[in-house]
């Protein structure tokens, strides 16, 4: 990998990273976590992970459609589900593999072109079901940030050298991810 698609590496880790800080904090969450589906396989791979399994799953994958997170995937459409024993789409034997079982989850998909390139996850949120349609809304906004924000680095490392717009785009990255890193763990 070249030293541009290192940095570009590194920005697209620590952007996801902030996100999913940010998603764990304004959600008072157990745990959050981002997949990106491998355009390869189709396989789901965590690509960042804030609370529970912070320090372990990062590059684990499991199979298309397995699970809630496979499910939003496949349909593209947000879920919240309250008590996951109630639900058809929860995958027990994945979220044990995780090393982490949680009672809820809100997940929302994260859009490309029209398709569907990721999965951010909220696990075992605090708000005791109270705001239901306000948390999807503002999970939503959370994933539409980080699709775009992928899209914008997408952009970035396919530039030739570097021009006026991709210096814009670049220093627009670099202030929403300052802004993004100022809610702490």
């Amino acid at each position: 990998m070249s030293l541009s698609g290192e940095v570009a590496a590194s920005t697209e880790r620590q952007l996801l990273q902030s996100v999913v800080r940010v998603a764990r904090h304004a959600f008072g969450a157990a745990a959050s976590s981002i997949f990106l589906v491998d355009t390869g396989t189709r396989e789901l791979v965590f690509e960042a992970v804030s609370g529970k399994g912070d320090d372990t799953l990062v590059g684990s994958r499991f199979p298309a459609g397995t699970g809630i997170a496979g499910w939003v995937a496949a349909s593209g459409q947000s879920m919240l589900i309250d008590d996951l024993r109630e639900s058809e789409h929860f995958s027990g034997p994945a979220a044990a593999s995780t090393g982490y079982v949680p009672d809820s989850i809100m997940a929302a998909p994260l859009f490309s072109d029209d398709r569907c390139i990721g999965v951010l996850e909220v696990l075992d949120r605090g708000a005791d079901g109270v705001r239901e349609m306000a948390d999807v809304a503002l999970l939503d906004l959370l994933a539409d940030q980080a699709a775009l924000s992928l899209e914008l680095l997408t952009r970035l490392r396919s530039a030739a050298p570097p021009d006026v717009r991709s210096d814009k785009a670049l220093r627009l990255l670099t202030m929403t991810e300052s802004l993004l890193a100022d809610v702490r763990d």
